[in-house]
């Protein structure tokens, strides 16, 4: 199984009381597909996993694997401080449906590098559904060694890594180790998606994809086709949308706050996240609706954003 392209970290639409929204997840799961989004990613960091009780989390994989029915990839981030409860969302995801399962290395406890190959050879051993590596540095507070990342690459259960630390220099060395394996590479910063196309990427997991999925989704077919020119200025946009709506906010849950305030402006979602964040207050959701609304109006912009 190769799993590529654009493929959303799917937020999770919650309630004001934090219960799923499974009417707002039903709207959001249809609008990206048929934005011609290539699969699923959930309970990441745009999903807002860790902050999820492990029942909800249960319930929005049943909810999300029911309603996408087989129609594009779920992968399901079941990254948890503790190994055993990384490994019960793996057989619930397997359970429910999911096609995949991703997994950073265990954070608030640091693990150093023995510790980091031991957890990758037990998590690779024991998950019971393909599995890719999810390097988020600025969260887990340690970047996967090349050495560990070779060790899941040499699994057969390994579809490959995503990659969320900004460090293109990473992204390439991970390029080159995979050599001629049918291994995929994703890049998580949606400011880097056209680059690491280039670099040899296999597409993006990007949360804009949320709100705006036809444009991710065209980058990636005008790289797909070579036309480099086209998709580096439809790439410009994307840097438009991540230093307009993604900074609203003041604070590490911004870009989260501000993908939410957009889905609620345009009627998808709501914009209430899990404690101990919370959604925007109205002064700020107003200057959401403003900055989508200036999106919507730019020329390069529009014919993607309906």
């Amino acid at each position: 199984m190769k799993i590529h392209g654009i493929i959303p970290p799917l937020v999770t639409p919650l309630k004001a009381d934090e219960t799923l929204d499974l009417e707002a997840t039903s709207r959001l799961i249809e609008h990206v597909i048929a934005g011609g989004v290539h699969g699923l990613f959930i309970l990441g960091t745009t999903g807002e996993g860790p902050n999820l009780s492990y029942d909800l989390r249960r319930q929005y994989i049943d909810f999300v694997t029911e309603k996408v029915d087989a129609r594009i990839p779920v992968i399901v981030s079941i990254s948890d401080t503790a190994y055993a409860e990384s490994l019960s969302l793996a057989d619930y995801s397997q359970k429910a449906g999911a096609d995949a399962v991703a997994f950073t290395p265990p954070y608030y406890f640091i693990p150093g590098a023995p510790e980091l190959h031991d957890f990758v050879q037990r998590m690779g051993d024991k998950v019971s559904l393909p599995f890719f590596l999810y390097n988020m540095p600025a969260l887990t507070k340690v970047s996967l060694p090349l050495d560990v990342v070779e060790l899941a690459f040499t699994m057969e259960n390994c579809l490959g890594l995503k990659d969320s630390s900004g460090d293109l220099f990473y992204f390439k060395k991970i390029k080159r180790l995979i050599g001629d394996r049918d291994l995929t590479l994703l890049i998580g910063p949606e400011e880097l998606l056209a680059e690491s196309l280039l670099a040899g990427g296999n597409g993006g997991i990007n949360g804009g994809a949320n709100v705006f999925p036809k444009l991710y989704v065209k980058i990636y077919e005008l790289m797909e086709a070579g036309d480099f020119r086209t998709a580096e200025t439809l790439q410009r946009e994307v840097m438009e949308i991540s230093s307009r709506l993604f900074t609203i906010g003041k604070h590490g849950s911004s870009i989260i706050k501000g993908l939410k305030g957009a889905l609620e402006v345009r009627g998808i979602a709501g914009r209430h996240l899990a404690s101990p964040f919370s959604g925007f207050k109205d002064e700020d959701l107003q200057r959401v609706e403003k900055t989508v609304q200036a999106l919507e109006a730019r020329p390069v912009l529009a014919p993607y954003l309906a």
